[in-house]
């Protein structure tokens, strides 16, 4: 989308900065911790930077923020990666990292001890607790914060040489303990940890923490504007002031923070911390499962690419935190794949129908358009015989309303791309289940109405039995049952049990040739892609019905 199709309160502040020429071009950056896959709400973040940068002809880098190496690992790399290409995204010059620049983090501890702007210290995890004070109450010096300069520098080399165990001591700030925001009341710069780091090995055993390195890498890289969420905004303050202590960076056109609302989707939960729960915990079946609001676990739902960065527009950027509707994405998706999906029958809760006066041996090919809008796809085989399938929601003895107008006993209805049928007769099992319906077609009706002008208003979808393909369909709903669930802090206990319903039945043959992904709209039940784990077997994942039906 063009810069001038419309704006927001980013784009006004790029727009002032430019104009009074604090920069001369605009640098962007997405920043994402590889302790988890990324979700839906990284793509808002996704499309805003990089969006930005392209309608600004700027520059977006690329950043891994791995400075805690306890929770990180390789194959988050590698799925996020894969996931900013697969939306659409390509960033500017190498990957970084910020343990690229741990030597440089560590010369600027340096300088904030010279300056007497950082102390080690030795308080306990409860001690550094009660030391800060709470909301109301002003916290306490620690009795570690007036050692001298040379004294710090010493336990900063004794803790990179790692003569210290975890836990025993840290690098603070030494801002103001009667701040009214607690994230200035002397922050931890740097801790220490012996875990192994997927890029710098077993070269350090203290690591900076979050809020100092960020900043910092958003110098080093020259980044402009620093976008984040709304959580972050108290952190500015500490943003603001490591760079404006350090030597380098101290300048009006170093990088600035800005906030925006978070993405807070209905029915799911967006914390890394609670989708990691829900992997762990086994309650779902990974990072990628199609419940999963993960980007790959839309992407194996059957989203599109196009489709979530359409969702990201329709939402928009603001400083309002608020809980969006889910009927959004799934009406983003469903506004894609209207126009994409290829059409094709499938039957979902199958039942056998018997045409009694069809010849026994003759299987008829028909004509059906791949898609009804787009003549260009052209026309597919679909085939008629005398036994065929219907979906047993399709079949009533009695029509239980006038609204009904599927097959019922003695009442025509016609077959998609078919004849009309009459059904007479059917069989049940010893539960009383419909098992087959026995029924009559006029041949005079392909393609055509009743020649003596009876009025048939039914249409249902079939598959004929010689050639159908029996395949599994997984039919996903709300993964959890309430509008919120990440306010209840047991809200695994809130997860939807029908959010996953499997079911097997039968499809056309021609989807023996399906693209896992790909997305594909079975006529009258709604759209599905064949899963990407499913090998050589058919599995449909449903992306969405045919309509929003969710309040009906």
């Amino acid at each position: 989308m063009n810069k001038d199709t419309y704006t927001n309160f980013i784009r006004n502040q790029i727009d002032n900065d430019l104009e009074q020429k604090l920069h001369t071009s605009i640098q962007t950056r997405f920043p994402p911790e590889p302790n988890g896959y990324l979700h839906i709400g990284h793509a808002k973040s996704i499309c805003l930077n990089f969006g930005l940068a392209k309608d600004y002809k700027g520059q977006c880098n690329f950043r891994f923020d791995d400075t805690n190496p306890a929770k990180e690992d390789i194959k988050f790399i590698d799925a996020i990666k894969g996931d900013i290409k697969w939306l659409g995204f390509m960033w500017d010059g190498d990957i970084k990292y910020s343990s690229h620049y741990f030597d440089q983090f560590y010369k600027y501890a340096i300088e904030l001890i010279n300056k007497n702007l950082a102390y080690v210290c030795f308080l306990n995890a409860n001690e550094t607790r009660t030391y800060r004070g709470t909301l109301k109450e002003a916290g306490e010096n620690s009795p570690y914060r007036d050692a001298s300069i040379a004294e710090n520098l010493e336990l900063l080399a004794k803790m990179k040489a790692g003569k210290f165990s975890e836990g025993e001591c840290v690098l603070r700030g030494k801002i103001d303990m009667s701040s009214s925001f607690m994230c200035m009341r002397d922050p931890t710069l740097y801790r220490i940890r012996f875990d192994k780091h997927h890029q710098t090995g077993n070269q350090w055993r203290i690591y900076p923490m979050y809020d100092f390195a960020h900043c910092i890498s958003d110098a080093i890289e020259k980044v402009t504007h620093s976008l984040c969420t709304l959580e972050f905004q108290e952190n500015r303050r500490l943003y603001d002031w490591i760079l404006e202590n350090l030597n380098d960076f101290n300048k009006p056109n170093r990088p600035h923070q800005y906030e925006f609302s978070r993405l807070n989707l209905e029915y799911t939960v967006m914390s890394k911390r609670k989708l990691q729960k829900l992997v762990e915990d086994e309650l779902v079946s990974g990072w990628d499962d199609p419940r999963m609001p993960t980007l790959s676990g839309l992407r194996r739902r059957g989203y599109t690419a196009a489709s979530i960065r359409d969702f990201v527009s329709r939402i928009g950027i603001s400083k309002v935190d608020s809980m969006t509707d889910i009927a959004i994405l799934e009406a983003a998706v469903r506004d894609d794949l209207n126009i994409k999906a290829p059409r094709t029958m499938g039957v979902i809760d199958p039942i056998r129908v018997i045409i009694e006066n069809y010849p026994e041996d003759k299987i008829e090919t028909l004509k059906a358009p791949i898609h009804p809008q787009n003549k260009a796809m052209g026309k597919r085989d679909i085939f008629f015989s005398r036994e065929l399938y219907i979906d047993r929601a399709d079949f009533k003895e009695v029509a239980p309303n006038k609204k009904f107008k599927r097959l019922t006993i003695n009442k025509e209805v016609r077959l998609r791309f078919a004849y009309v049928i009459n059904a007479t007769t059917f069989d049940t099992d010893f539960d009383g289940n419909v098992t087959t319906v026995y029924a009559t077609y006029d041949p005079d009706t392909l393609g055509k109405n009743p020649t003596d002008g009876r009025k048939v208003k039914g249409v249902i979808h079939f598959v004929e039995a010689t050639k159908a393909l029996k395949a599994e369909f997984r039919l996903y709903d709300r993964l959890f049952t309430l509008e919120n669930p990440g306010k209840n802090d047991h809200f695994e206990q809130l997860l939807n049990s029908q959010s996953l319903i499997s079911t097997y039945g039968v499809v056309e043959p021609s989807m023996t040739n399906s693209k896992p992904e790909f997305a594909y709209q079975f006529e009258r039940e709604g759209y599905f892609c064949r899963d990407n784990q499913s090998n050589d077997e058919l599995v449909f994942n449903k992306t969405t019905s045919l309509r929003d039906t969710w309040c009906a």
